[in-house]
């Protein structure tokens, strides 16, 4: 079943953030920050091109660092020659990560006319099939999962690698197939 989404007036906005036990640690400005010393290897020149002020940042990564307890970026200190520099640390490399993912997938689900068709699919006990996978086959973008739903009936679905690997599917797993007009989804409990 398909419907028909007509293009949209308005468009969906939204705010993310990461929290860690209830306080929150990075939003959008903070990603940024800590992407640009990604990039740069220095909070002074992220600092500038980001247009805020040096100690701003450092407040930022102190603030950071607070919630989670644990340091995100490592400083080096440089000579004459220079030769200093900053890095982020692992758990620092882990946050924006997480991050980038969040803000990945909410894009992905606001900015795509599936995620306003999804919202007028019904979905009923007729098309979701509970099934175990029985082989994967990953590919550079999609991968394609084989699924045994009756004895001797195996599914195939075509999803991308990121779903598989987010989906942490392995061959035995139980899985259900939700049958869909073109396609079969897949979702694991």
């Amino acid at each position: 079943m398909s419907i028909s989404v007509e293009k949209r007036k308005y468009k969906s906005k939204y705010k993310q953030w990461i929290e860690h036990e209830g306080k929150p640690i990075i939003g959008e400005g903070r990603a940024q920050l800590l992407t640009e010393i990604r990039s740069t290897s220095s909070i002074l020149k992220s600092s500038e091109k980001l247009s805020i002020p040096y100690r701003t940042a450092w407040e930022y990564l102190k603030r950071i660092e607070d919630a989670i307890g644990s340091p995100i970026v490592k400083t080096h200190r440089g000579g004459a020659k220079g030769g200093g520099g900053t890095v982020l640390t692992a758990e620092g490399e882990e946050v924006l990560r997480e991050y980038e993912k969040y803000k990945r997938h909410l894009s992905s689900v606001t900015q795509g006319e599936e995620y306003w068709e999804a919202i007028f699919t019904k979905i009923s006990a007729r098309n979701q099939i509970k099934g175990v996978v029985k082989g994967i086959e990953k590919g550079e973008i999609a991968s394609t999962v084989r699924m045994e739903v009756a004895e001797p009936t195996i599914l195939t679905a075509m999803i991308t690698k990121e779903a598989v690997e987010e989906l942490d599917l392995k061959v035995g797993d139980a899985v259900e197939a939700v049958i869909k007009a073109t396609e079969i989804l897949v979702s694991k409990e």
